[in-house]
């Protein structure tokens, strides 16, 4: 009986640092993931230059 519970409770304590593991992986891939987004966001948006401005007679 006694050897249940160690193992219960090994298994719990694995359980929460894979969970917890997991956890961080998600929140540091949605950081990089925002951050990047920022960047590609700001380098799209400057405006064109005139003398870069196409012909259109």
């Amino acid at each position: 009986m006694a050897d249940e519970t160690e193992e219960s409770s090994l298994a719990g304590k694995a359980a929460i640092a894979a969970g917890a593991a997991i956890g961080s992986a998600a929140i540091a891939a949605a950081l990089l993931f925002v951050k990047r987004r920022k960047a590609r966001n700001t380098a799209d948006t400057l405006p064109p230059h005139p003398e870069d401005a196409p012909e259109t007679d």
